[in-house]
């Protein structure tokens, strides 16, 4: 018997594009569970279907030893295909046999563990269980669109501690027979079985804010292995993100600035980290020269335009043997675009134009230009490379 991993990702999701490849805590999302799943000794093959050209060369680039790609139909990569249909016609397509024990795992799912997985098969392995599903034990008080309560007796509302509460899939993994899949059309079939997971892992990446959430429980619960922190210089565009992108001027004509003085200790900060910083900027004015000093930055270079900006840090990349996936870099509008879609790490203000937003992997900040969103960039390196 052949135990099998199949690992399906499609590269047109609509409400996070590319999402499996989007940096989740300094790796493409799709590493995580590459890599849990890469440590399981009884797992003989991972299968990544996907549709997307993208996806491949970076699942290739990963080198995982166990990994081989699929290129999933068409057909079963629309918006509306199920899971189902491509494990079926994955199935249909290979040489597994019916005894051969199928293991769907999503992608989406990055607080999976190789122990979990190892769990989930030891209980299938050890029982009658005929497929598994993974699921996380919740105590909340669940109720129906006609004010009707679900799991509880709202007059007795328990104490949580005396609450036995209810099981709910998080997603993460499923394990069933390849004879079965193909008999019942489904993941899950026969005498089901349950894997308990912890209560965080109920996270699934499916919107925006899901990314937020899943990245701070990742830092808090999972050990995040050092390979993955990289990122060594730390770039910014001026106006539109050190400054609120307002010209002033005095009656004299004089040309002024106003910068925020947070961003000034996210420099700091991030120079105690042992990053490297610099500023990259259209224009050439004495006053950035001058601020460039005061925050101590490693590198300053004014009159970058028309994709200067990306010359500027290869520049850079080469004097510090360091390549562009190592570089963060945090911009607000067209001129920033070509070097913001080239680095490890982008980021931009709340205020950047929709342009900049919509460039996939991009973390789109709290803070508008101006306002200390250097500040909020810098921290958010730290806690995701260092803490």
């Amino acid at each position: 018997m052949r135990q099998i991993a199949f690992i399906p990702v499609r590269g047109g999701s609509k409400s996070i594009p590319l999402k499996n490849l989007k940096l989740f805590c300094g790796k493409p999302l799709i590493y995580w569970v590459l890599n849990a799943v890469n440590k399981v000794e009884d797992i003989d093959e991972i299968i990544v279907a996907t549709d997307s050209l993208e996806i491949e060369n970076v699942v290739k680039n990963l080198a995982f030893s166990k990994v081989s790609l699929y290129k999933r139909d068409d057909l079963n990569a629309q918006d509306h295909s199920s899971t189902e249909s491509v494990m079926l016609e994955y199935i249909k397509k290979s040489s597994l046999n019916d005894e051969d024990r199928f293991i769907l795992i999503q992608a989406t799912s990055p607080l999976l563990t190789t122990n979990d997985i190892e769990k989930g098969i030891k209980i299938i392995n050890d029982t009658e269980y005929d497929s598994v599903l993974s699921c996380v034990e919740t105590k909340r008080f669940f109720w129906d669109k006609k004010g009707v309560p679900l799991n509880y007796e709202y007059n007795n509302r328990p104490r949580r501690q005396d609450f036995s509460g209810m099981l709910m899939e998080n997603g993460a993994f499923y394990i069933n027979s390849v004879e079965n899949i193909l008999k019942y059309r489904n993941r899950l079939s026969g005498n089901i079985g349950i894997s308990l997971m912890e209560e965080y892992t109920a996270v699934e990446i499916d919107e925006p804010e899901d990314w937020i959430i899943a990245e701070a429980l990742m830092k808090r619960f999972i050990n995040i292995p050092k390979e993955s922190r990289k990122i060594k210089l730390v770039l910014t565009d001026v106006d539109g993100v050190l400054t609120d992108a307002g010209m002033y001027y005095t009656e004299a004509g004089d040309e002024l600035k106003k910068f925020n003085t947070r961003d000034g200790m996210g420099f700091q900060l991030l120079r105690e980290n042992g990053f490297l910083t610099g500023i990259i900027t259209s224009e050439n004015t004495k006053i950035v020269s001058n601020r460039a000093k005061k925050v101590k930055a490693d590198y300053l270079f004014q009159s970058k335009k028309h994709g200067g900006k990306l010359e500027a840090a290869i520049e850079i990349c080469a004097k510090e043997n360091i390549d562009l996936s190592e570089v963060a870099y945090i911009g607000d509008d067209v001129n920033c675009f070509e070097l913001l879609s080239q680095v490890g790490f982008a980021a931009c203000p709340k205020d950047a134009i929709k342009k900049i937003k919509n460039i996939d992997s991009i973390a789109v900040l709290e803070q508008k230009g101006g306002t200390g969103v250097f500040r909020e960039f810098a921290e958010r390196l730290i806690n995701i490379y260092v803490n």
